[in-house]
């Protein structure tokens, strides 16, 4: 019995994974029915997009940063430098097992503190010893900073959790609010673009809450399942439109506000996302590189959004070869 439920357990979350997806959004519905009937059609054959790709194992994203541990002697030794206290926190209990994002703070902090010091008089002050080992742990630390960032984002859970395979696409009709979503990715950029600005300071706060509102639902997952459902659709509709060509009938006027809101979203959020990544100053892991190619490119033929375009051009040319019906005519 225990192996029949083993057996049985992979197959039913594949199910569940692709009826995640399988939802039908009443505008793509309702086109395709307005298409069948001003050509006086069959019903067109829906078939459901493929789920996107999964996101690369932790293993797989992270970059290599070695730490680097100094004695509690050797860091009293630079205790002018203001670094103490903030050493022993990382230290502790708590400070070993904080969130990627306070590491990523406390390494940016420590870095702030190590670079004004070896630019202070305080450098003169250290004995040769102290002063060779002062230089070297700020330039490890400024070598390892952006690797850092480019760990803390992609170790998140809250990271991991917006490119769920485990979602739908969004209702067309009823797009979501994007906006604290993308100002959370526009914080994260400011912070990787400010890595080295010792003027600029992140905020633990104001870092957990735009984290939090990449959490609260996977919108990278949903605007590529979203690009997936709609090359399908349009492109089981350009089948359509081709197959009736030369035109006989007349097509009515396409409302297609609800499509073209979709696509800016879409268009926008990509964008951020992108943006983000592209800012941290890393050769990014085969395996992230791979997948921001194949899923979240705006240029890769084969990704959501080009897919998406490409169909959607296709659309519109095919409907050009059709005359608009003028109120006589109308659409039975």
């Amino acid at each position: 019995m225990k192996r029949c439920l083993s057996m049985i357990a992979p197959l039913f979350s594949a199910l569940l994974l692709s009826a995640c997806g399988s939802n039908e959004d009443p505008a793509w519905q309702a086109y395709h029915q307005t298409l069948e009937s001003a050509l006086d059609a069959e019903p067109i054959a829906r078939e459901a997009p493929s789920n996107i790709g999964a996101f690369p194992d932790r293993r797989e994203r992270l970059l290599d940063v070695p730490d680097i541990r100094e004695s509690m002697f050797n860091v009293y030794a630079l205790r002018e430098c203001d670094i103490t206290s903030l050493v022993a926190a990382r230290n502790n209990q708590l400070g070993r097992v904080a969130p990627p994002s306070q590491h990523w703070l406390y390494e940016r902090e420590l870095w702030r503190r190590l670079e004004r010091c070896s630019q202070s008089d305080v450098v003169e002050g250290l004995g040769e010893n102290d002063r060779a080992r002062l230089l070297n742990l700020t330039a490890l630390k400024t070598e390892q900073l952006p690797a850092v960032g480019f760990n803390a984002l992609f170790d998140s859970e809250e990271w991991e959790k917006n490119f769920s395979r485990a979602s739908q696409p969004l209702e067309l009709t009823a797009l979501p609010n994007m906006t604290r979503e993308l100002e959370a990715l526009g914080y994260l950029e400011t912070m990787v673009l400010n890595t080295y600005d010792l003027e600029w300071q992140a905020d633990s706060a104001t870092l957990e809450q735009h984290l939090k509102a990449l959490q609260a639902r996977p919108l990278t997952a949903e605007v590529l399942r979203t690009l997936l459902l709609g090359a399908e659709r349009l492109n089981e509709a350009n089948r359509l439109l081709a197959s009736h060509l030369p035109a006989m009938q007349c097509l009515p006027a396409w409302q297609s506000d609800w499509l073209a809101n979709m696509a800016r979203a879409a268009r926008r959020w990509l964008g951020q996302v992108n943006a983000l990544i592209d800012a941290h100053e890393v050769n990014a892991p085969a395996a992230v590189a791979e997948y921001q190619r194949q899923w979240l490119s705006l240029e890769t033929a084969s990704a959501p959004w080009p897919r998406f375009e490409a169909a959607l051009m296709e659309h519109l040319a095919l409907r050009t070869a059709y005359p608009v019906c003028t109120r006589n005519q109308g659409v039975d």
